[in-house]
């Protein structure tokens, strides 16, 4: 299982490269399913991996001049704080609760996805940064993030474009700092209650990171708004399995069947538009996904 493990793991940074984001949407079930760790090992082992390689990505932003540092690190702070906090709150939480939290997060990670992000432009003049509130939503983001491994990205984006006043590739390029602040901190909460398979955990990381850089040279041959959208609906399935074994079959089944009738009448407004009374809730707008 561990070559497969690898392997996978190599698929889930080609997917993070491509999309900027979506790490541990991914991760946390390859290493509860597939490696077949606990919860609370496989979502701490998964902030390891999401911290490098946002880390890692983060780079070329900076290198770019598309990373805002003082509100980035305000946020990151903020985000730590609360990360480490819900790291260290999950002894105290059945795992088996933890998946299924993250089965909510993953759902709505998937909804956002769909939905699609209009680009914001950062208010013209100068722009005083809500600190209070930037603290505040960091670490409502961080606890959540500490808690379930997920939850980062889809959250931080547009609270950097709206509370911070930045610029969308700003905006992105500054939650992977965030983000990967904050998955350091949340996996220091796990280290005091969870046992690191640091040879397993090396190694996802290594190969996510590999799939990462090659994702990113991909970015220019793939259409990223159907990737986006099928990539959404990718996590929406996933969500169902999770929910079918951490709650009962039936309820996965359910959530199986909804994804399939979302699917399908999305796939109908897509193709009618005109006939579609839904067609306002298709996702169809510009996007810059940064989801973790």
């Amino acid at each position: 299982m561990i070559g497969l493990t690898i392997a996978l793991a190599v698929l889930v940074g080609i997917s993070l490269g491509l999309l900027g984001g979506g790490g541990s949407i991914l991760t946390v079930p390859l290493l509860a399913y597939v490696a077949g760790m606990d919860a609370k090992q496989a979502i701490a082992t998964s902030l390891l991996v999401v911290g490098v390689t946002s880390a890692i990505g983060a780079i070329s932003h900076a290198r770019a001049g598309q990373v805002q540092w003082r509100t980035g690190l305000i946020f990151g702070g903020a985000g730590m704080v609360g990360a480490y906090g819900g790291g260290y709150l999950a002894r105290f939480i059945p795992g088996t609760f933890l998946l299924i939290g993250f089965a909510v997060m993953m759902i709505a990670t998937a909804v956002a996805m769909l939905r699609g992000r209009k680009n914001i432009d950062a208010p013209e003049g100068g722009h005083r940064l809500p600190i209070p509130k930037i603290i505040a939503e960091g670490l409502v983001v961080g606890l959540v993030t500490g808690l379930v491994g997920a939850g980062g990205g889809f959250l931080v984006v547009p609270a950097l474009a709206l509370l911070g006043g930045l610029p969308m590739p700003v905006a992105v390029g500054t939650s992977l700092i965030v983000i990967a602040l904050k998955s350091f901190a949340g996996f220091a909460g796990y280290l005091s209650s969870v046992q690191i398979d640091w040879t397993l955990a090396f190694g996802v990381t290594a190969a996510a990171v590999v799939g990462a850089l090659v994702g990113a040279r991909l970015t220019t041959k793939v259409n990223p708004d159907a990737l986006r959208k099928g990539f959404g609906w990718f996590v929406l399935a996933m969500s169902s399995v999770i929910l079918a074994r951490e709650v009962h079959l039936n309820v996965g089944i359910a959530a199986a069947v909804l994804t399939a009738i979302a699917a399908a009448v999305t796939f109908a407004c897509t193709r009618y538009p005109n006939y579609c009374p839904l067609r306002r809730l298709v996702g169809d707008s510009p996007v810059v996904s940064s989801v973790t």
